[in-house]
């Protein structure tokens, strides 16, 4: 999977720090079709509020992913390592995402940082799937992170691409860490 491909870009934003929430964040909770994420780390993301929060101000989105599987939303997570005990225990106990609501794989060299949503917008930069780097964690507790929004098909697609790629297997027979998965992904 080496390439250079020239593209320009007709809709594109820089984001930080917080912005990764209030962007990020929040298209992934209003997708309607397809909800695709690939990160290095895999931890309980707690987002603010709404119906769904009880007893407190935040819930996890492990509940919004539910949500979103129950109304036929396609959620892919690809992700480098065991998601954290705190992601699991509570992945656990929702049974629509248990019982294929949401597919995850694990490839321990995926260390992009990809959200696609809809295959109609895009963020590509360093924030993992965590409160402190997607900006959900306070001032002082948050990462540094960098990145940039699309809603340009062209760069959308070869996202997508290069993702399916990796979700499906395709690099894995050539892997030098083949013998340490799992389960390697051409074998799903």
């Amino acid at each position: 999977m080496d390439f250079t491909r020239d593209l320009t870009p007709s809709q594109m934003s820089l984001i930080a720090g917080r912005s990764h929430y209030d962007v990020v964040v929040r298209a992934v909770l209003e997708a309607k079709h397809s909800v695709w994420i690939a990160t290095a780390n895999l931890k309980e993301l707690m987002v603010e509020g709404g119906r769904q929060a009880r007893g407190g101000r935040y819930h996890s989105v492990l509940e919004d992913f539910e949500r979103l599987a129950i109304k036929g939303v396609d959620i892919r997570i690809l992700h480098a390592s065991l998601p954290s005990r705190p992601f699991r225990n509570r992945f656990d106990g929702l049974p629509t995402l248990v019982e294929g609501g949401m597919e995850l794989r694990m490839c321990p060299r995926s260390h992009l940082k990809v959200v696609i949503v809809d295959a109609e917008f895009a963020y590509v930069g360093s924030a993992n799937w965590t409160g402190a780097g997607l900006g959900a964690k306070g001032v002082g507790r948050r990462n540094f992170e960098l990145g940039f929004t699309t809603t340009d098909d062209d760069v959308i697609d070869e996202l997508q691409e290069m993702f399916n790629t990796i979700w499906t297997g395709q690099p894995c027979s050539e892997c030098k860490l083949r013998d340490t998965c799992e389960v390697p992904l051409d074998e799903l």
